[in-house]
């Protein structure tokens, strides 16, 4: 395939489709058909709980307790998984167990990465342009 950037979406779902698949394989994930009314749609639902737990975790201590406030020097992992989470509104899921107090400061720092201007941050040295891009396509 080649990379086409208005065609983003649709190779994003290939992506998605992908990362299904392996999770699958893995475990975390099972394979189900669901009826929806007229038709018949393929689900992923989790099986593996403690999976979650562990990237909610991941989350919240990378808000929290280990927050460096820079983004370019954040690890890209956790600063796509955090954008993209957001983009997909599962983000605010992951902040349910958290105090009132934690709660507000994780969502301040979320919002922070969020008013990043992509472009801007692309342009610093060592910056990932891929990650960046994606970043601007889903959150702005």
């Amino acid at each position: 395939e080649t990379w086409n950037p208005l065609k983003l979406h649709y190779q994003l779902r290939h992506v998605r489709e992908r990362i299904a698949k392996n999770l699958v394989e893995k475990g975390v994930l099972t394979t189900e058909k669901q009826n929806f009314l007229l038709f018949d749609m393929t689900t992923h639902p989790l099986i593996n709980l403690p999976a979650k737990q562990r990237l909610i975790k991941k989350i919240q201590d990378s808000l929290l307790t280990r927050w460096i406030n820079d983004a370019s020097r954040m690890d890209p992992f956790m600063l796509s998984l955090i954008c993209l989470a957001h983009a997909s509104d599962v983000l605010e899921n992951s902040f349910t167990s958290l105090m009132d107090d934690d709660y507000e400061l994780a969502m301040k720092r979320v919002h922070e990465l969020l008013e990043l201007d992509p472009e801007v941050e692309a342009q610093k040295p060592n910056a990932n342009e891929v990650m960046w891009s994606t970043i601007s396509a889903f959150v702005k």
